[in-house]
C-alpha cells in the first residue's frame, strides 16, 4: 500500500492499529481515502476530497476509534492549513489525543511548548526548536520534505514572520507538485506584497501566474483538430 510520505506519520497508525494478515478491510480503504483527500484538496477539487474524506472517517468511525478520529482531522487541518486555510481545526477533543498529536496540533495553532521538538515528526524538530524571525525562516527553508516545508512557510505567514525569499519558496514548491490550491494562495500573497512594494513587473508576471494557474483551457472559438 502506497502512503504519502509527508503525512506517514499521522497515516501509520491507522496500519499499525489492527494486527493480523490480512488487515481489516477498513484499514486500508481508510489510508486509500485520506490519501485522495489529500491529493484532491492540493489540486483543488473541492467536491472530491470532502467525499474521500468521509469515507475515511466513516471507516474510521466503524471501529469507534477516538484517537484515529484525532488522525483524522489532523491531517485534515494540516493539509488546509499548507494552504493558507487557517480555519479553527475542529473535529476531535485533545483528551482523546496522545502527547505527540497533541504536540502536533499545537504546532498547528502556533502554540509550540517547550519539548514539543522532541514530540513531533523529525521534519518539525528544527522548525520548532527555532526562536526569532530569521532562524524560524531558515529552518523552514531547510526542511526537505515538500509537505513539511510548505506547511511551516503557512505557519510563519500567519505569525506574520515570513519573509520574501520563504514567500517564494513556498510558491515554488506548490509550483513543482503541482498543488494548485496552495500555488494559487501563495502566488495571490506574492502579488499583494509586490502590489504594496510598488514592484509593478513583478506583480504583472504574478497575476499572469494566476490566471495562468486558473484557468481552465478552451479550444479558440472556430478552431478544430486538424486530420
Amino acid at each position: 500500500m502506497k502512503l504519502l510520505p509527508r503525512l506517514a506519520w499521522l497515516i501509520l497508525p491507522l496500519l499499525a492499529a489492527c494486527a493480523g494478515t490480512p488487515p481489516p478491510d477498513w484499514q486500508g480503504n481508510a489510508v486509500r481515502q485520506l490519501e485522495r483527500y489529500q491529493k484532491q484538496w492540493l489540486e483543488g477539487d473541492n467536491r472530491a476530497a470532502e467525499l474521500s474524506f468521509a469515507k475515511a472517517h466513516d471507516e474510521i468511525a466503524r471501529t469507534g476509534r477516538l484517537d484515529l478520529a484525532v488522525h483524522t482531522e489532523l491531517v485534515r487541518c494540516a493539509t488546509r492549513t499548507a494552504s493558507l486555510d487557517f480555519a479553527p481545526c475542529g473535529g476531535y477533543r485533545m483528551d482523546d489525543a496522545t502527547p505527540s498529536e497533541a504536540a502536533y496540533a499545537r504546532l498547528l495553532a502556533g502554540a509550540i511548548q517547550p519539548g514539543d521538538d522532541r514530540l513531533l515528526p523529525t521534519q518539525y524538530a528544527g522548525f520548532a526548536r527555532a526562536s526569532g524571525t530569521a532562524e524560524r525562516n531558515r529552518a523552514a527553508q531547510a526542511i526537505a520534505d515538500p509537505f513539511a516545508r510548505l506547511l511551516a512557510c503557512a505557519l510563519l505567514f500567519k505569525a506574520g514572520d515570513i519573509l520574501p525569499e520563504t514567500l517564494g519558496l513556498a510558491s515554488r514548491t506548490a509550483s513543482e507538485h503541482g498543488w494548485r490550491r496552495p500555488l494559487l494562495a501563495w502566488l495571490h500573497m506574492q502579488a499583494k506584497r509586490a502590489e504594496a512594494a510598488g514592484d509593478s513587473a513583478s506583480l504583472e508576471t504574478l497575476r499572469r501566474q494566476i490566471e495562468f494557474a486558473s484557468t481552465p483551457y478552451r479550444p479558440s472559438v472556430g478552431t478544430s483538430a486538424q486530420p
